[in-house]
């Protein structure tokens, strides 16, 4: 499954597939009846107004709670829980994640990926030099940027289409060509 295309941040069932993926973060209640503020972690926020269920949680331990309500406030989605009465309650929330069962995730269009389908993936050039694995993604807004870990330290490749010019996940492998400079 090795094609040419401008790779994004997309979908296919792996082993090392995670059992959760985060859509958004609590980052402080909102009011005093145990509303709180999430910061929106996902390309699809339509999400969140057709949630009923979440699992809230960091890397240790998760727990569920019944969406009472959802509104959109700037940039931010206000949500209310039937477990959580009041901004106490709710401050108790502050730094969690929001996470849904990993079947829930959005279809993606193809040459689009998850970021933990990336993550680990081995990354050479088209010469066949080895030049590591993809340690880290960073979103820029006009690109996102791959951090590749190896044995030459750190590099830097831009996702676009003259950089990155496959992406194959069975084979756990990305194909780039180095441009002037990388």
């Amino acid at each position: 499954m090795t094609e040419k295309f401008q790779p994004k941040s997309g979908s296919a069932r792996l082993a090392s597939e995670p059992d959760f993926l985060v859509i958004g973060k609590i980052i402080k209640p909102h009011g005093i009846k145990g509303e709180v503020s999430v910061k929106v972690l996902t390309d699809f926020s339509e999400r969140f107004d057709e949630l009923e269920y979440i699992s809230l949680g960091d890397d240790n331990s998760q727990a569920e709670y019944t969406v009472k309500a959802t509104r959109w406030h700037k940039e931010r989605v206000l949500m209310t829980f039937a477990e959580i009465p009041d901004r106490a309650a709710a401050e108790t929330l502050r730094g969690l994640y929001l996470k849904i069962p990993i079947e829930e995730a959005m279809p993606l269009e193809p040459g689009a990926y998850y970021h933990y389908q990336l993550i680990n993936l081995n990354v050479v050039t088209d010469t066949g030099e080895h030049l590591g694995r993809i340690a880290e993604i960073i979103e820029t807004g006009a690109n996102d940027v791959y951090v590749v870990q190896g044995e030459k330290g750190e590099i830097l490749l831009p996702v676009i289409k003259e950089v990155i010019l496959s992406i194959d996940l069975e084979a756990r492998l990305v194909t780039a060509h180095l441009l002037e400079g990388l």
